[in-house]
Formats: C-alpha cells, structure tokens, sequence
C-alpha cells in the first residue's frame, strides 16, 4: 500500500504586540490568534519592556504603538535590526507613515481598521514587502512630481517593482536574466531620475505610484 505524502506546511508567523492600551492589545491577540498562519507569542505594554520581550521570545514580526507611556518613534531604527516592525498608529499624518518607513518599519496600520488588514499587512511584511495604508498612498502619490513616472525605462520600472517587493539585487537579476551589474546600473539611472537616495524611498515611490499591489485593499 503507497504511503500517504504529507506536504509540509509553513509554521505561523510568531507576533509580539507592543501597545499600552490593554484592551485594543488582548482584543487584537485574540483575533490574529484565530488565524492559522498567526501566532501571537508576546505582549508588552510599556517601552522599557520592548527590549526584554524580544531577547527572550523569539518572533517574527512585532506590531509597535507608537504612542505607548513614550513616544517610540525614534526606537524603530534599532528595532528593526532585530524584528520586521509593523507600526500601529492612531494618526493620520502622512509625515508619520514616510518617518517610520525611513526608520526601517516595513508597514503603517491605522488602529481603526479591520483586524483583516492588520493581517494582510503582516503577511506582506513576512513576504518581503513594503505595506502603507490605501489613502495614505493616494495622498503620496498626489505629492509626485508630474511627470517623473513617465521618465522611466519598462526594465527601470520592473526593477522598481522588485526593489519594493523586496528583492536583493541578486535575486533581481536571476529573475530578469540579466546580470547584478546591470541592475545596478538601472538603479543608478532611478535614483537620478526621480531624486530617490535608497531602496526603502524607492519601495515608497512604487506603492504610493501604484506600480506594485499591495495585498488587501480594504481599510475598515
């Protein structure tokens, strides 16, 4: 009789949530913890306690209030060299969404939404991805120089997409069949033509001119 193959299947996603609300922090692990390829392993409600939290539980992916008991803004940087940090936030200020990217945070969640675009953000994030609110892209991308889009080679704008996608420059190459030394090249010549300094400005540029998708475009 053949042997049954089990397919393998890919382990959740380990959360750590910092919020200093206890109620929107035990509600929100609640419901990812409802999602099969979520797994809330940690909450902290005070930013003396994020670092303690991340050394000794494992995780993946650590969704960050802003506003604890102090302003964590400026925390992010270091942060990030630990964690893919998602930001949890209550204002709608486009200048804090473009601060926290430039940080190192990879996604921007506003706390009125849906329990089902947190989710989609952290997947995004997990999948290499830069994940910043619909409205907040709109808005961005009114911000643009006109014209600047049009300036761009087909190749120049694949690039782009693979850079936000969150690509290395290897892994472009192999899938475009070309050489990393090309691609650089083609980077070079992006950032000159739309007055972009690196990779993560260049992930903003993409989403907020809607040459990538973002997974999960509902907001509410």
């Amino acid at each position: 009789m053949a042997r049954k193959t089990v397919t393998p299947t890919r382990k959740p996603l380990r959360v750590l949530i910092a919020d200093d609300h206890a109620v929107f922090r035990e509600g929100l692990a609640a419901l990812l913890n409802r999602t099969a390829d979520i797994q809330v392993v940690g909450e902290v409600g005070r930013a003396a306690e994020l670092q303690p939290a991340l050394t000794s539980q494992r995780c993946d992916i650590l969704l960050l209030d802003l506003k604890m008991d102090r302003w964590v803004m400026h925390e992010i940087a270091e942060l990030a060299k630990q964690v893919k940090v998602v930001v949890l936030t209550g204002s709608d200020r486009d200048e804090d969404v473009v601060a926290s990217i430039r940080l190192g945070a990879r996604a921007v969640v506003h706390k009125t939404f849906a329990a089902e675009t947190v989710k989609d953000a952290i997947r995004a994030v997990a999948d290499g991805q830069v994940w910043i609110p619909e409205a907040s892209r709109e808005r961005l991308a009114r911000r643009e120089e006109s014209g600047r889009l049009k300036e761009l080679t087909r190749r120049e704008t694949e690039i782009v997409c693979h850079v936000a996608a969150g690509l290395r420059n290897a892994e472009i190459a192999k899938t475009l069949l070309i050489t990393e030394g090309t691609v650089k090249k083609h980077l070079n010549s992006v950032f000159k033509k739309v007055s972009i300094r690196d990779r993560v400005e260049l992930a903003m540029y993409a989403i907020s001119n809607g040459l990538i998708s973002i997974p999960g475009s509902r907001s509410r």
